[in-house]
């Protein structure tokens, strides 16, 4: 075997549940933590002080710089600091890096980690608590990549911004183009769901492990209040959790001379990457994703593997629409466990840092299965920025192998939009928002005579109820200037 083939040695995942939030870590603190833990995990905890590199996922958290303080604290203040955007995508994206780096020989020791404290955030804002973080000053000596803009002024300008708006709105045109009713399809988007929960009541790191059947998920109750229509809360990321991850990788002779059990090791056999037009409002339709296609069919056609020969999988899912449109393009079955973790809703949703846990696991059920292979995908934004990773404690029969299929998403298809549209629409999707006392604005995505993107609101109740009961997809409608939408 290559000396420098990448490894994954040393795992770890922390869940904080405490109920006093003064009581609780930050997450600086919580990477810390779980560092260690994965040093431990590997059977070598002396490693910590000859780690060359520490990579930390970005949260929520304002720290300006946090890698150097955690470098710090487990003995290796002289290591790179290595930083990343947002971006649901860059925990596997840097793995994909990383592998690259340790095969061509540029580092052989490496921690990758990341942290949030949602809950904790959640039961101070209730009770008033004014929590203190340290100060973690400076700039990181290297970032993943730049932050990007994902929505266009055309989508700012009606104020959508934000995930629990969009992904609803791919949610209602999956429907369309399956050709379902409302009530079809919410019966089956919760079975899928529901399949989800059961497999969070077998993973021993999910935020939430009792099981959850799917008439309770779709149904609206004062524990599950409706978010966005046709999401109520179970539909949606849990992100009032306090996790924490960690991953050691290292090359097979740094994996030796340290003496870490060959029973550790977990190889990344290939990774791939792509971004699919980064705004919505170019994509050409709202219910697929070319780069899901291109890059995760590419990853498995690296290790000459196809769907069916997967023998686990975690798709990324943070709501419903992302896991069908991932199993669709990669050609997976919606019947059979597309988690290994419960997801993000019963996993739980450390925002950006949800995949360092569906890694973890993978290699946990990797080392209980030395013979199977487990296939990882995340994805950023709206839909937007996507990684691949396919892992296994079997040796590859290649070398760690990589691509990047940018250069084809690129010339796929995409529209042209427009921002104060005057004039008639086909509605293309649409989603309704909820508040404290019910619906308060319908969300349209529309396409013109001549197929260019227009987004308009309504705040007309009746309209909006009426939204939430019959198929507006496909329906014809009018825009003013000021993106008022009104139905023909």
């Amino acid at each position: 075997m290559n000396p420098n083939t990448p490894v994954i040695v040393g795992i770890s995942q922390l869940l904080q549940r405490t109920t006093d939030p003064r009581l609780s870590d930050e997450p600086v603190g919580m990477m810390t933590n779980a560092v260690r833990a994965a040093a431990v995990d590997a059977g070598n905890e002396k490693m910590l002080t000859s780690i060359e590199s520490v990579r930390v996922i970005r949260g929520l958290w304002r720290y300006e710089q946090p890698a150097g303080y955690v470098a710090q604290q487990i003995g290796s203040p002289g290591a790179e600091t290595f930083g990343t955007p947002f971006g649901g995508n860059s925990v596997q994206a840097m793995v994909n890096l990383t592998a690259r780096e340790i095969l061509d020989g540029k580092k052989s020791l490496v921690v990758i980690t990341g942290a949030e404290n949602g809950n904790t955030l959640a039961k101070a804002r209730k009770s008033g608590v004014k929590l203190s973080y340290r100060e973690t000053s400076g700039t990181y000596d290297q970032m993943l990549a730049k932050e990007e803009p994902m929505a266009s002024e055309a989508e700012m300008a009606r104020g959508i911004r934000r995930a629990i708006q969009v992904y609803p709105i791919i949610e209602n045109a999956i429907r369309y183009q399956r050709g379902e009713t409302i009530d079809q399809h919410l019966n089956r988007i919760s079975e899928l769901w529901a399949g989800f929960s059961r497999v969070a009541v077998d993973n021993p790191h999910a935020w939430i492990r009792e099981s959850v059947d799917a008439q309770t998920i779709r149904t609206v109750s004062t524990k599950n209040r409706m978010v966005s229509f046709p999401y109520p809360k179970l539909m949606n990321s849990n992100n009032a959790v306090d996790m924490a991850s960690a991953l050691i990788m290292c090359s097979v002779e740094k994996a030796k001379s340290l003496a870490i059990p060959r029973s550790k090791w977990v190889y990344p056999w290939c990774g791939t990457d792509a971004h699919d037009h980064d705004l919505l409002s170019s994509r050409e339709n709202l219910h697929s994703s070319p780069a899901i296609r291109l890059a995760g069919k590419r990853a498995m056609e690296l290790v000459n593997l196809s769907a069916t020969e997967l023998d686990f999988v975690d798709i990324y899912s943070c709501f419903p629409s992302a896991v069908q449109v991932a199993a669709t393009e990669l050609g997976l079955s919606q019947e059979k466990p597309l988690t290994v973790t419960g997801g993000l809703t019963f996993g739980g949703g450390p925002l950006n840092n949800y995949v360092m846990h569906s890694i973890a696991r993978m290699v946990e059920l990797n080392r209980e299965n030395p013979g199977k292979v487990g296939l990882i995908t995340a994805n950023g934004g709206y839909l937007t920025k996507h990684a691949f990773g396919i892992y296994s404690a079997e040796p590859p029969e290649k070398d760690f192998q990589y691509a990047n299929l940018q250069a084809d998403v690129d010339v796929t298809p995409s529209r042209e939009w427009l921002v104060d549209y005057d004039g008639e629409v086909v509605i293309e999707s649409y989603t309704v928002m909820y508040g404290p006392n019910g619906a308060t604005v319908g969300h349209f995505a529309c396409l013109n005579a001549e197929g260019k993107r227009t987004w308009a609101n309504t705040e007309d109740l009746d309209l909006v109820t009426e939204m939430t009961q019959s198929e507006f997809c496909g329906r014809r409608a009018r825009i003013n200037g000021a993106g008022v939408l009104n139905i023909c």
